[in-house]
């Protein structure tokens, strides 16, 4: 069914062959011959258009806009006016009416004009309901962990995600960066604005300048007009800047500049540009290390640097690893519409025991894989590749051996672990103790206590 018009007019004849034409397009017209008229009939009826005159007895068309968008912000309003009366129409638009039409009327340009705001009306509708889905998601909860671990990263982006504080999030690869710096965005001031990815290590180095910034016309060869870079393209949102330890020294200085600036320049132009945007940006590497080797400049290194977030590796969260795999199953028996209830306690067992280099990322692609080739209700070790499905005999052949007391398997657990979290972190102790969630104090003393070499 087309859309609800509530036609209002003092001019009955103009009035009614208005409302004759439209009713003949399919739609459903209402009509009013004054301002005050028509105020009633909205009170108690919901219209997609209002097509109103100015200048009308009890109640003006000015008046009558006032008043119906207070109660409906999302009306389409057209306003019919004489040559004479355009300013009036024009102080309408300044109000919110959607368009004007001039005495005598083109009913032909009057029925264009009501197509065009229905379609741009259901656009705006639909990006909204877009945007929305964004939100939900890139919500926190589907950021998967109840790890203590995670619980600090989900702090952590909940505090900085209404602020405009430069990010940096570091993390192997495969764990979540950009699912976080998403988060980060779609749940901040800067959640209806671009969010804008660029893979630093993907650009070559003689484009990266010219994708960032732009390029004028002729600046350079193959530059054969002018174009907007990803800078101008983030406008009022974010800019996410992964792989930044890839980055050019020479375009770093631009970055800089760019940065604290507040302003572009764009290759083969002298014109600054402003811009105002948030920049998070994530390594796999350790970026303090790159500037000590002078690879990274150190003052951009503290300006991306204000706020860092640490993602663990799966080996950090272990815990986590069976609510992964119950959020992957789901996922993907949904794709494919499977009715696979989940893992078996086998599969799970070698799922958890396996080191996961390529982190969150391969399991994802482990349990997809798994899905595909499952015929029961659950997956097994049949399902899983022999990497990983020789995790479980192993494991199991291990613990089938003489059994040792449990302070003592304890205290081999934990020196191991604390070996494992010291390497990650260069033999860095204050680094290390903040990973395992323990005081540098106490770290010190299981070292000693545990006649741990660091």
């Amino acid at each position: 069914m087309k859309a609800k018009i509530l036609l209002v007019d003092d001019e009955e004849i103009l009035r009614e062959n208005i409302a004759l034409i439209l009713r003949q397009e399919g739609y459903e017209v209402d009509e009013a011959s004054n301002g005050e008229e028509a105020y009633q009939k909205y009170l108690t009826n919901k219209y997609d258009i209002l097509i109103s005159d100015i200048e009308m007895p009890k109640m003006k068309g000015i008046e009558l806009l006032e008043r119906v968008s207070k109660l409906d912000p999302q009306l389409i309003s057209i306003f019919i006016t004489a040559y004479g009366s355009l300013e009036t129409a024009i102080a309408a638009l300044r109000l919110g009416a959607s368009d004007y039409i001039l005495k005598p009327i083109d009913f032909d340009e009057l029925i264009l004009k009501i197509n065009r705001l229905l379609e741009y009306r259901q656009l705006m509708v639909e990006n909204q309901l877009l945007r929305r889905e964004l939100q939900k998601q890139y919500s926190f909860d589907n950021i998967i962990g109840k790890s203590p671990a995670m619980q600090r990263v989900f702090e952590m982006i909940k505090s900085v995600a209404d602020t405009n504080s430069s990010v940096l999030i570091t993390g192997n690869s495969g764990t979540g960066k950009e699912l976080v710096s998403r988060a980060i965005h779609y749940n901040g001031p800067r959640k209806d604005k671009p969010f804008i990815v660029v893979n630093c290590g993907a650009i070559p180095e003689t484009l990266i300048e010219s994708e960032l910034f732009g390029h004028k016309k002729g600046s350079f060869t193959g530059a054969i007009r002018d174009k907007e870079g990803f800078f101008q393209a983030a406008n009022g949102g974010t800019l996410f800047l992964d792989e930044i330890s890839e980055m050019p020294l020479q375009s770093q200085v631009r970055l800089l500049r760019a940065i604290e600036q507040k302003e572009i320049i764009p290759v083969g132009s002298s014109t600054p540009i402003p811009v105002d945007v948030r920049i998070i940006s994530a390594t796999n590497k350790d970026l303090y290390k790159e500037v000590e080797a002078g690879r990274f400049r150190s003052d951009l290194y503290y300006r991306l640097n204000v706020v860092e977030i640490h993602l663990p590796s799966l080996s950090e969260r272990v815990e986590d690893i069976p609510l992964l795999v119950e959020y992957f199953v789901d996922k993907y028996r949904k794709e494919m519409n499977k009715n696979i209830k989940g893992v078996d306690a086998e599969a799970m067992k070698a799922l958890m025991n396996y080191h996961w280099k390529g982190e969150v990322r391969e399991l994802e692609n482990v349990i997809e894989r798994a899905v595909i080739f499952c015929k029961g209700e659950y997956i097994t070790l049949n399902e899983l590749p022999p990497n990983i499905s020789h995790i479980a005999d192993n494991v199991q052949g291990n613990f089938s051996s003489e059994l040792k007391s449990l302070d003592l398997a304890v205290s081999e657990f934990e020196r191991e672990y604390i070996q494992k979290a010291l390497a990650l972190n260069d033999y860095d102790k204050e680094k290390t103790a903040r990973m395992l969630g323990v005081s540098t104090a106490t770290l010190y003393r299981r070292i000693k206590e545990l006649k741990i070499l660091a």
